[in-house]
């Protein structure tokens, strides 16, 4: 949200783009073409700033351009009638909700391109991805952002959310020279204990605890992918460093669409889920699974035979799982 106004006090535009289906929590603008589905899709596939809820301001879509992910035409051609009025490109170097899907480097290097062309930021939403390296998922993939916003990892298990960026446009937060630009703050701002254990927490989280972090990762992925190749399973795996995603289809997807889960679909995940769960192991259903440090060679094992278990009862009653 602060990323957002930030972009727009340094800016004074009001608009934003966004990616189709990627989730950028809570915030009217951030929120708006979220919760597309097939029947909202146009012909040409046109993506549209769909209200994610009942009752949101008719206003709130008219300043939200939605663009498809890794697909440079409708980013060039959606972006060029927009430009005017946005003062950001808001996207997330991988969208977990959109699929885990991995950025194709000419897409951000058209990202960078066009956001230059016409004067807007880019703002990157890293609160799951900073995980992928030490300096983040916009480094690992060549984007070069204006502004990040990050959280989750950052606070130790604590809630936490902190933005940076150039100085240039940080300093719409200042406050030394009057009344900042944008006034910053609210009820769980500068939480102490948030703030101890976020350091002790990106102390700990050195190079060697994410290389492990991405071995771990690399290995359950594999395993996955060869329990699918072993049992002939319509299933894919998208993801990297340590986040996975399994995907009811047998050909990996590209983009949101791709991923949108059909009914038949949704029911599978909703079983494989409730499966890993008798295994012991919480698997979210339709977004990122996110390893950790406390997690052992054992641990990603245990993930790769609950499904290779799954796949197994699958295959014992081929009518009942639809396949």
């Amino acid at each position: 949200m602060f990323a957002i106004k930030a972009a727009r006090a340094f800016t004074c535009r009001p608009g934003i783009a966004r990616i189709e289906g990627a989730y950028h929590g809570a915030y009217d603008w951030a929120e708006t073409g979220q919760a597309v589905s097939p029947a909202m899709w146009n012909d040409p596939p046109q993506s549209l700033a769909v209200p994610a809820y009942r009752g949101m301001p008719p206003s709130v879509g008219e300043e939200v351009t939605v663009i498809r992910f890794n697909d440079i035409a409708d980013l060039e051609r959606r972006i060029a009638a927009a430009a005017p009025s946005l003062a950001c490109i808001l996207i997330d170097p991988m969208p977990s909700r959109a699929g885990l899907i991995a950025p194709e480097p000419s897409f951000f290097a058209a990202v960078e391109a066009i956001a230059k062309q016409y004067g807007i930021l880019i703002v990157a939403d890293e609160v799951l991805n900073l995980r992928q390296s030490y300096l983040g998922a916009s480094a690992r993939y060549g984007l070069h952002p204006d502004l990040i916003a990050a959280g989750k990892i950052i606070g130790g298990g604590f809630p936490v959310g902190a933005i940076g960026g150039r100085k240039e446009v940080m300093r719409v937060f200042a406050s030394d020279s009057g009344k900042p630009l944008l006034p910053q703050g609210g009820t769980f701002s500068a939480n102490p204990v948030s703030m101890v254990a976020g350091r002790v927490a990106m102390e700990a989280m050195t190079d060697g605890a994410f290389a492990s972090l991405e071995s771990l990762g690399d290995r359950i992925r594999a395993g996955l992918r060869r329990e699918i190749e072993r049992h002939g399973a319509a299933f894919s795996v998208t993801g990297a460093a340590s986040l996975f995603r399994i995907h009811p289809k047998g050909k990996q997807p590209t983009d949101f669409r791709e991923a949108y889960l059909a009914p038949g679909e949704a029911e599978l995940m909703g079983r494989l889920s409730r499966h890993f769960l008798n295994c012991g192991i919480l698997l979210p259903n339709g977004a990122a699974a996110c390893l950790s440090t406390a997690m052992t060679t054992a641990d990603g094992d245990a993930v790769i035979s609950a499904f290779a278990d799954f796949l197994s009862i699958l295959e014992a009653t081929p009518t009942e799982a639809g396949m």
